[in-house]
């Protein structure tokens, strides 16, 4: 059984259907804990559950912030954090405790759309269809190893809100396949990590060290 820390900002519409599924027992998971940076849906829903909770406001600097989100994180001591509708990028430092033990799951088809408005800039861009992707956190913006991803259409009249609706629905699947994997040994997040790392250049730009 996988324990599992989940941070939240918005709503916790994916989180609850995680929730669900975790104690229903169709994924091997143990939410023990859910953070976030800001009272939110996601909070109220994890007490309301009875899971222990924590609230971190955000507070410039980023550096800082970040490392006392990975030490609230680090004291429930998970196997796994998810990042479900959490909207801040964390420091590098942060990512580097729990990577590739990191994932977050995001709006379009990576590396189509990445950042804060993924539905959105589908959208602005005329693409006939986008998509979801689960994907191991690392530095920089949505660009970490990807584990699972699905094509999403973009449907005719479709708004920003009914768009995301749709995509929500396959990243709540993608997410939980990608868990059962782990959980059974079928997907190796050390394997995904290390043929990331070894990807990479040798040196980072000056602004991501």
């Amino acid at each position: 059984m996988l324990r599992v820390v989940v941070l939240v900002s918005g709503s916790g519409s994916n989180f609850a259907d995680l929730l669900d599924r975790a104690r229903s027992g169709r994924v091997a998971v143990e939410v023990i804990a859910v953070g976030a940076d800001r009272e939110c849906g996601g909070i109220e829903i994890a007490r309301a559950a009875g899971i222990p909770t924590f609230v971190e406001p955000f507070a410039p600097p980023r550096e800082a912030w970040s490392d006392r989100i990975a030490e609230r994180v680090e004291a429930f001591e998970p196997d796994l954090v998810v990042l479900s509708g959490f909207m801040r990028l964390l420091s590098a430092e942060a990512v580097s405790r729990f990577e590739p033990a990191l994932l977050n799951t995001h709006p379009a088809f990576l590396p189509e759309f990445p950042g804060a408005h993924g539905v959105r800039d589908a959208l602005a861009a005329g693409v006939t269809e986008t998509g979801a992707s689960v994907i191991i956190v690392d530095s920089g913006v949505d660009t970490g190893p990807i584990l699972a991803q699905q094509r999403v259409p973009v449907l005719e009249g479709d708004t920003e809100a009914t768009l995301h609706e749709r995509i929500k629905l396959v990243e709540r699947e993608l997410l939980a396949e990608v868990l059962a994997g782990i959980a059974d040994g079928s997907i190796d997040l050390a394997d995904h990590g290390l043929e990331h790392r070894l990807d990479q250049p040798d040196t980072a730009p000056e602004e991501a060290k």
